[in-house]
């Protein structure tokens, strides 16, 4: 055990920003740490609802937003770790935190008497003389609480509570074996010959990745959380583009100790039988009924409308393939298959637009990239200056940080940068807080941004794909988010908006990438430092809408795959459906069942949604792309990347974090409501 006085945990940090000192701290500070936040944060609470006088927003809402100020300390230090560094001590607590964690939040929200205060407020809230934001809190505070289950009698918050900790601990469990399991699966190469096509920098990674499991003479390719795989693009070996894709495909679902098809299956079942418990059908509808959607209808309907051209233009796309192959001979040609189509839509593309994406990342060098790339344009746009701060730790050594200044020199706040994919780190990339801003809690924010590029050997350059640069663009718009968003109220801080609006900025953030000022700075040969050829840029515009069929169907499928999962009722979902034969009914119904096409995310290693926070709400990608597409549309209709239109765009939309409501804040920016039509036609599926 350890106290106050021995755990940096519960001690503040002495490093600028409330950095905390992840030299001090070890694995054995983090439980300990937890049973004190949590303990902490029921004092404050009972503090407020002890309180006689009736309810005031200086005595209710002021106390209850400065309340938990420890408690979210010590949790966005461990989930930063847990998530970019697990190592197996770090599972063990996340495993044995999810269910205390649980009952926690449940203890906060389902709380009778800070109900009763806070529903007082929100009754009267006409009469009360309160600032926008203070009148939003009570409102959101209000309505949160409602939908949680603050309103249910006694017997049934002890069966909600008990629900929300079996799924709690389901979830981690999901995440651990989808961890595990990606890693047992990782793809060993005896001879290099088979992964021909590689560049030298892919197969120093894979060399390294080798090294690093004991293995000698040997490359390991490791697997990316999405279906596909980038290396897929290029390898010349049908084989093993089929061993990487079937090794992807299997995750979760070997009948092995990482098996998630139960774990799944259960989640779906306790999911249904909560919202049932809380007055809702399913548990779709539940979630969608607190976003800015607002029911599963709304969302089925989009989906449904962009399904049917998307997967006809992925036909005429899996046509233009198979003719490919079909050229190449009679003893070469074979049925295109799923491992095939990122191999030969190079090759059309070559034909079409004479333009080989995969030899661009010579012109991508990493570092480049981020300095003149990603923060120029934040420069800019908004005015704001990088500076690398080697002096201050991180969790890990890969991970950088940079301090942010405004265009005036004040501090705004640090950004840290975890670039490498390792064994240690869940799959995909995002943005996460360690410190939130607050007027109330005089902080400013500090967020991370976590990618899985693969780490060349020491002395190579990291050299990016095409699609890594746009997701380095595209964390970095959530970053953004985090450091601008100024609000008084921690409740609002950051990326606390709606699920279906948070990935608006971030997309927004990549129309900069081929923005010519931008472009022209960071996309250089790394040994020549030529400009990438202007005809090769012109090719990438030509092309912005090729492959748009298959991207927008995968996509599409794994979207409608949660929908259909979490449209099950407690009735159905409790006949614990065979994955397998679930998902193929319903890639059939909404018309993207087309074995050439695979589902972005298959539902056994589906973690958005059955270990993160998207379950019910995987479709927002789409939902906030309609916002982005009508965003981009203005910005070049103002003029592009100038400081005026950068700062309309942090004043009015990143800066007020979820202090307003999101739709509101959108038509204040843009002046209207958003248009679907720049969506349709950057997807190729207006007609």
């Amino acid at each position: 055990m350890t106290d106050a006085e021995t755990n940096p945990l519960l001690t503040p940090s002495a490093l600028p920003y409330g950095l905390p000192d992840y030299r001090l701290i070890r694995t054995e500070h983090y439980l300990p740490a937890f049973e004190a936040a949590f303990a902490e944060h029921r004092a404050e609470v009972a503090a407020i609802t002890r309180v006689r006088s009736m309810p005031t927003f200086e005595n209710t809402m002021e106390p209850l937003e400065a309340s938990g100020r420890l408690l979210g300390d010590v949790a966005r230090r461990f989930y930063t770790v847990s998530s970019a560094d697990a190592t197996q001590e770090i599972q063990d607590i996340d495993e044995a935190l999810a269910p205390l964690m649980s009952a926690h939040e449940d203890a906060i929200q389902l709380d009778a008497e800070l109900y009763w205060r806070i529903k007082t407020l929100h009754e009267s809230l006409d009469a009360l003389e309160l600032e926008p934001e203070q009148r939003y809190l009570v409102e959101r505070h209000f309505r949160e609480m409602t939908h949680a289950g603050a309103g249910l009698d006694e017997t049934a918050k002890q069966t909600l509570t008990a629900l929300n900790q079996r799924l709690s601990t389901l979830t981690t469990t999901f995440e651990k074996n989808l961890l595990a399991d990606s890693n047992d699966l990782a793809v060993v190469f005896r001879d290099a010959s088979e992964l021909d096509g590689l560049t030298a920098g892919e197969l120093s990674a894979a060399a390294q990745n080798a090294a690093d499991r004991g293995l000698d003479d040997a490359w390991v390719v490791t697997l990316t959380l999405f279906t596909g795989h980038p290396y897929l693009s290029t390898l010349t070996d049908r084989e093993s583009r089929r061993r990487i894709f079937e090794a992807s495909r299997s995750r979760g679902s070997r009948g092995n100790e990482h098996d998630n098809r139960e774990v799944l299956q259960q989640i779906v079942r306790l999911r249904a039988e909560r919202a049932a418990l809380l007055g809702y059908a399913t548990h779709a509808e539940y979630v969608t009924s607190d976003e800015t959607a607002g029911s599963p209808a709304a969302v089925h309907d989009l989906l449904r409308r962009l399904a049917v051209p998307a997967a006809e233009n992925a036909r005429r796309e899996q046509a233009a393939l198979q003719a490919i192959i079909d050229g190449e001979g009679d003893d070469a040609s074979f049925p295109l298959a799923a491992h095939d189509w990122a191999f030969y839509t190079e090759k059309v593309r070559a034909a079409e637009y004479d333009l080989d994406r995969t030899a661009l990342r010579p012109w991508f060098e990493a570092e480049r990239v981020l300095q003149d790339g990603v923060f120029r344009a934040a420069t800019a746009l908004y005015g704001i200056t990088f500076t690398e701060r080697d002096d201050l730790p991180s969790y890990h050594p890969d991970a950088r940080v940079f301090e942010v200044h405004n265009a005036d020199g004040s501090a705004l706040g640090l950004f840290i940068l975890d670039l490498y994919t390792r064994d240690t780190k869940r799959g995909g990339a995002w943005m996460n807080s360690i410190v939130s801003q607050s007027r109330l809690r005089d902080t400013a924010p500090v967020v991370v941004n976590n990618l899985n590029v693969p780490k060349p050997a020491v002395g190579q350059p990291t050299l990016l794909t095409l699609d890594e640069v746009t997701t380095l663009f595209h964390e970095f718009g959530h970053a953004l988010h985090g450091l601008f968003a100024t609000v008084t109220y921690p409740h609002f801080a950051g990326t606390n908006v709606f699920r279906d609006f948070v990935e608006f900025p971030s997309q927004v953030n990549e129309m900069w990438i081929y923005w010519p000022e931008i472009l022209a700075g960071y996309a250089r040969h790394f040994e020549t430092d030529e400009p990438l050829p202007r005809e090769i840029v012109e090719k990438l515009h030509a092309s912005e809408a090729f492959n748009q069929g298959f991207a927008t169907s995968e996509y599409l499928a794994a979207a409608w795959l949660d929908q259909a999962w979490h449209s099950l009722d407690a009735e159905a979902a409790a006949a614990a459906p065979d994955v397998a034969g679930f998902e193929a009914a319903a890639l059939t119904d909404i018309g993207l069942d087309n074995p050439a096409v695979p589902t972005r995310y298959s539902s056994t290693y589906f973690a958005h949604v059955f270990s993160g926070g998207y379950s019910a709400g995987y479709y927002s990608y789409i939902w906030s792309e309609v916002l982005d597409a009508d965003t981009v549309e203005w910005f070049r209709e103002n003029g592009g990347l100038t400081r005026a239109n950068g700062d309309r765009f942090r004043e009015r939309l990143l800066g007020v974090g979820g202090s307003k409501d999101p739709l509101a804040a959108y038509r204040d920016f843009r002046g209207r409501d958003a248009d679907i039509g720049p969506l349709l036609e950057r997807r190729g599926l207006a007609s």
